[in-house]
């Protein structure tokens, strides 16, 4: 078998998360192998919908503070690349037609703010109103601004279906090149000796309960003590690698982009989520179609935060939809992924309820291109970062539909755990000892929102 040589840290998975934490790696000054059989940045991180937000709820402020963080070195890395990353911020709008959750959604947003999102201003209020920058991010509000009545709202949102009662457009928040950071991620790390090693590894050395080295697919050995488990959805094919398995499940995810050539969305529209539940508008002839295909699901009420937003520049016509309804969890991750032909219309029926322009499209569908990936979470849909109970294995897992917005904080932390640096407060929430604290399980079992779109 051919050797490799040896490296301070193995890192495997080249998703986001293992890109990220190789590259922090590097920058602390460690030598960096990172192994994957597939090409960078191409089982998940390439299907995301790019988007990030400090605008988390508790239990506590840790996600808060740990977003705050991340999105403070995407700002900084912004800046070292040129702006490479197309970073901008138009923050997230949540709107509702339902006055009971206008008052809830108020009243979180008052905790989160206190959980330190930034502050909240009311509309109409004393406070004027500032729109989003439709690019770019420096200079931008924080915070939220809360929409009191149909008609506040309307007033900058005019696209919005007159049913809504009112919103809160959440400020820190936006979305970027994920593929781009990436990228960059990867030169500056080569830049500092980072090796990529296009193969997959097929087993860990393991010698008095700690990690000695790997061998990779093509029996080359990699000498080491420290291996990173960044493998997303594989992350228990890898743990199991050294006979442990990590407390997590893996959530079927689809995402449709579609050309929106009328502009039923605007281009300068930020993320809209309608966070109501909701019943498609189908003909009887469509509601008694589906029944007969085997698809109830569809006819009844379906769940809340049917979401999108404008995609591209300059020209670009196009505008991504999400919508989780279809409730697929699974322990084991399968390939290819469930195909749903009628995701395209459902969602774009459901976007229709919160932008009435799109019901143009209800009898000739524009072009769509569906992809989708696995959400890999644990139940409180809270990242794994930190040391596994083999010595030397390390994990930078779990980080459900937020992976491109907790990249940069989750690499950064995942290296401060290896090389033995202080740890950040919020740092204890994240690591697999947390399961081990009664007080947390306690909390978690009474946790009602994973803050998950």
């Amino acid at each position: 078998m051919a050797k490799a040589g040896s490296f301070d840290v193995v890192v495997i998975g080249a998703g986001i998360a293992g890109v990220s934490a190789a590259f922090h790696l590097a920058r602390a000054g460690a030598s960096v192998a990172l192994c994957d059989g597939r090409a960078p940045l191409t089982l998940t991180s390439d299907k995301s919908t790019e988007c990030y937000r400090n605008w988390w709820p508790g239990p506590g402020p840790e996600m808060v503070q740990f977003m705050n963080h991340s999105i403070d070195l995407l700002e900084r890395y912004s800046v070292e690349s040129s702006d490479a990353i197309s970073l901008g911020r138009r923050g997230y709008l949540f709107v509702t037609a339902d006055p009971a959750r206008l008052r809830a959604m108020i009243a979180r947003a008052e905790e989160i703010s206190r959980l330190g999102a930034g502050p909240v201003r009311t509309h109409p209020g004393p406070v004027p109103y500032t729109p989003a920058r439709e690019e770019g991010w420096e200079g931008s509000v924080e915070g939220a601004d809360v929409f009191l009545g149909g008609s506040s709202l309307r007033r900058h949102f005019p696209y919005v279906t007159e049913s809504a009662v009112g919103g809160v457009h959440a400020r820190r928040a936006g979305w970027f090149s994920a593929q781009q950071l990436g990228a960059w991620m990867l030169d500056d790390g080569r830049e500092r000796g980072l090796s990529y090693l296009p193969q997959a590894v097929a087993s860990i050395a393991v010698e008095s309960d700690a990690v000695r080295g790997v061998i990779l697919g093509d029996g080359t050995e990699l000498a080491t003590a420290a291996v990173v488990n960044c493998a997303g959805p594989l992350v228990n094919e890898v743990a199991a690698l050294v006979g442990e398995k990590l407390p997590v499940r893996s959530e079927l995810h689809l995402k449709v982009a579609f050309r929106d050539g009328a502009e039923a969305v605007p281009r300068q529209a930020p993320m809209i989520i309608w966070n109501d539940p909701q019943e498609i508008g189908w003909d009887p002839e469509e509601r008694q179609a589906l029944i007969e295909m085997g698809r109830p699901e569809l006819v009844g009420q379906m769940p809340p935060s049917c979401h999108g937003r404008p995609e591209g520049r300059g020209d670009s016509s196009w505008v991504l939809g999400l919508w989780e309804y279809h409730k697929t969890v699974t322990e084991e991750p399968t390939w290819p992924l469930f195909r749903d032909d009628l995701y395209p219309e459902a969602v774009i029926r459901g976007l229709t309820t919160m932008v009435p322009a799109l019901d143009r499209y209800r009898h000739q569908l524009p072009h769509s291109v569906v992809d989708g990936g696995y959400y890999t979470k644990t139940r409180e849909n809270r990242l794994l970062v930190g040391p596994m109970r083999t010595g030397g294995m390390f994990t930078l897992s779990a980080l459900s539909g937020y992976g491109v917005m907790a990249a940069c904080a989750a690499g950064d932390l995942l290296a401060t755990h290896v090389t033995g640096g202080p740890l950040p407060a919020y740092a204890p929430a994240f690591t697999l000892d947390r399961y081990s604290d009664p007080s947390y399980l306690e909390m978690i079992a009474r946790q009602e929102d994973e803050g998950q779109i």
